[in-house]
């Protein structure tokens, strides 16, 4: 039944038309008189409150686990994401709920490293995927090892297992999949061990002034490591990283490899007997048969292109990803834990381009409320966070309704203003004559366009404000308060019976 569905959707994905933006278009929305009464929201209030009061905590055992990660979506990602998505449909926007607003449990998830202030996601991903908060632009080791120490990440005793690894051993099917590199750090947490989230493959680790064999690439350990060789599902960008710079790619992009080695083809041949498949676009995704038991999609040269701007016959979308992945783990009798990340919101929130950023928060959007439909909330957690926040504001007191993405009306000194701004980043607009810069005469419509910012610098600072984690199914309600990070993988393994702490088998 469950693939039943998924094939339901992937099919009609691309067949679904954009809906006009009627608000846009029209300059106002149609109020809902409704809202002048009291009765309009006491009537919502009271329904949700008996939602509330009927919901009962899930203490079975999750079967399988699926962990969203939005990469930069902070909590004013995703409000302006919110309006932004009902706009698009027509409506004013404040009163859309994304697919996750709808899970039951919410908590808060603090995002700092063991030695800075606010996270970045090498240090964050060992903490909700491993257990263990550590140094920034470390993944898969304790704060012992510092930023490029070799010998301190090759102590196995510094190692931190993550869910995927814990999951591996007790038999269950696992996989990731980013719209990042498949080396980039947050998806490294599932697999990987390094003192240094840059060193993507040999050429990386060389330019720094290490010695490839002793300090293993992220490339290198993904096929070859113990946790990554035994991922069933890897689905991502980032194909130079495994191919010799002697070699072009499908997309004629030269490999990045100064080893020389094919790690496309050393992870086939790892697989011997058993079904694997190795695709490089949508096509080849879409045609991965369902008895597949290990498969390699690496989509682009590097990171995915934005949705935006993605060739949608070539390249596929998160949610097609997600699909996709979530029908070859369910082979597997004994569940599956998967990983997905919604890599591109914090890119774009990097080059303060905000229009891009709420887009793919909304794919984001997306690849979970296709991942509810295929899912069994009695046996399957879902949970869905950020690995740390970002520095968009959103400021001012428009009307209902109005363009999230647009100026709002004339200050003290004359001039407009946009509603999202950034604290930090290469949106700077500086002044002119003495004066605010006037961002009316901009072209806010400019798909790369950088919204203004405070603090000019070549790209936006992470923000060091709590995220937000939505839950659902078995334990979700655990997902409760405001959590160090490394609590989200102790709550998951045990949700889900894996691990080296106590475990709701037990």
């Amino acid at each position: 039944m469950m693939r039943a569905i998924i094939y339901l959707i992937l099919a009609t994905i691309c067949a679904t038309s954009a809906v006009p933006n009627k608000f846009h278009t029209s300059g106002h929305f149609h109020k809902n008189i409704r809202e002048e009464s009291a009765s309009y929201w006491n009537e919502q209030a009271q329904a949700r409150l008996k939602e509330q009061l009927l919901r009962r905590p899930n203490t079975g055992i999750a079967k399988n686990v699926i962990f969203f990660i939005g990469d930069g979506m902070s909590m004013a990602t995703l409000t302006a994401t919110r309006i932004h998505l009902g706009q698009k449909s027509g409506s004013s926007g404040e009163e859309t709920e994304l697919s996750f607003d709808k899970f039951p449990y919410v908590g808060l998830s603090k995002t700092y490293c063991v030695n800075k202030q606010f996270g970045e996601s090498a240090c964050t991903a060992t903490a909700y995927l491993g257990g263990v908060k550590s140094n920034e632009n470390t993944i898969g080791v304790t704060a012992a090892v510092k930023n490029g120490d070799c010998d301190a990440m090759n102590n196995v005793s510094n190692h931190v297992p993550s869910t995927a690894h814990y999951s591996q051993l007790k038999g269950k099917r696992t996989g990731l999949v980013t719209t990042a590199l498949v080396t980039e750090a947050s998806p490294a947490g599932v697999y990987g061990h390094t003192a240094e989230r840059e060193w993507h493959c040999d050429a990386d680790v060389k330019r720094s002034g290490k010695d490839p064999k002793r300090c293993l690439d992220m490339a290198t350990q993904l096929v070859h490591g113990a946790t990554g060789s035994g991922l069933n599902v890897i689905f991502g960008g980032g194909r130079t990283m495994f191919l010799p710079n002697s070699k072009v790619d499908e997309d004629g992009t030269p490999g990045s490899r100064l080893d020389q080695r094919d790690l496309v083809k050393e992870w086939a041949q790892r697989k011997g007997n058993a079904t694997s498949r190795y695709v490089s676009d949508r096509e080849g995704l879409l045609n991965i048969t369902d008895s597949t038991e290990y498969a390699l999609g690496l989509f682009n040269s590097s990171v995915m292109d934005y949705n935006l701007e993605r060739n949608k016959s070539k390249k596929p979308s998160l949610e097609e990803m997600t699909l996709k992945a979530i029908e070859l783990l369910s082979n597997g009798n004994k569940g599956f834990f998967l990983f997905v990340e919604g890599a591109l919101i914090d890119y774009a929130h990097h080059d303060n381009q905000a229009r891009i950023a709420l887009d793919e928060t909304v794919e984001f959007h997306k690849a979970i409320e296709a991942a509810v439909k295929v899912t069994d909330e009695r046996d399957t957690l879902i949970v869905v966070t950020a690995d740390h926040s970002h520095s968009m504001l959103l400021s001012g007191g428009m009307e209902r309704g109005h363009d999230i993405l647009g100026v709002d009306t004339l200050t003290v000194d004359s001039l407009n203003y946009t509603t999202i701004s950034y604290g930090t980043g290469p949106g700077y607009k500086g002044c002119e004559n003495g004066r605010r810069y006037n961002v009316s005469k901009d072209n806010l419509t400019d798909v790369r366009y950088s919204y203004p910012t405070m603090v000019p610098l070549p790209i936006a600072q992470h923000g060091g404000d709590d995220v937000a984690i939505f839950a659902r199914g078995p334990w979700a309600h655990l997902f409760s308060g405001v959590l160090e990070q490394n609590v989200i993988a102790h709550i998951i393994n045990f949700a889900s019976c894996v691990g080296i702490g106590a475990t709701a088998c037990d």
